[in-house]
């Protein structure tokens, strides 16, 4: 599967995803196409059980490519085309099969913070910035993705002034598991996936799948559904593997299966 600005590779089960669009990574259509081509066939391949994605330089996702779309002269259904391609663009990673590792290695800001909040897990290097600029350039968005990673107050503050955070304030709010020097954030990245990795994959897609759909249930659905997963993978020869690993005091060995 050729693509331009979405690079994949694939080894030891973990599949790094780099955006590449010089000079910041912002985003157009062939982006949002390509993010989707990539994130679905990485749900079909039964080689991964994890991915990380990032950014190319010192940039993750500067967002939408203003430049271009001034000098684009705007024909009828075009509006549509592209929102419903960003939506879908965003839900190819947050529905992906895998768990999607965010290495934020630079400024994420407006449709780049949709990026990283359709991630499943976040590391920030400190040169890490988020932000929802889109209010001093005209445009509105990206304050639902926004809401899924800070408090009511924060969010609104940053999408009303576009307001900035570092990779410190990210992880002093809870919002990344780790902030670390640039030079350690693809490694710090590689460990956290080469952990998932080790997983047995029929579990790690049901946990991922079960996530994704309790987000919004109550207690009570959300725990039954739960419960309905687990049933599910109890039938699988990875968990009968898994407990008699932990009754025998040694490592699983994990078939997929």
């Amino acid at each position: 599967m050729a693509t331009e600005i979405i690079k994949c590779a694939v080894q030891d089960h973990i599949a790094l995803v780099t955006m590449d669009r010089p000079p910041v990574n912002a985003v157009n259509a062939q982006f949002h196409e390509e993010m989707m081509r990539v994130f679905d066939a990485l749900s079909d391949r039964e080689d991964v059980r994890v991915a990380i994605l990032t950014g190319a330089g010192k940039v993750f996702c500067a967002g939408a490519d203003i430049k271009a779309r001034l000098e684009h002269e705007p024909q009828p259904g075009d509006f549509w085309q592209h929102s419903r391609r960003a939506r879908e663009a965003f839900h190819s990673i947050l529905e992906c099969r895998v768990p999607v590792i965010a290495a934020i290695n630079g400024p994420a800001l407006g449709a780049g913070l949709g990026i990283v909040a359709s991630c499943d897990l976040l590391i920030a290097s400190e040169n890490a910035v988020l932000g929802l600029p889109e209010i001093n350039v005209g445009l509105l968005g990206g304050g639902r993705h926004t809401m899924r990673l800070l408090p009511h107050s924060k969010a609104r503050r940053m999408m009303f002034t576009g307001q900035r955070l570092s990779g410190a304030d990210l992880y002093r709010l809870g919002v990344v598991e780790e902030c670390v020097p640039a030079d350690r954030l693809m490694d710090t990245a590689r460990a956290l996936a080469t952990e998932i990795a080790a997983k047995s994959p029929i579990a790690i897609r049901l946990a991922k799948h079960a996530m994704n759909t309790i987000e919004f249930m109550s207690l009570r659905d959300g725990y039954r559904f739960e419960q309905n997963m687990t049933g599910e993978l109890s039938k699988s020869e990875d968990s009968r593997e898994a407990m008699r690993a932990f009754v025998e005091k040694r490592p699983p060995v994990f078939k997929g299966r």
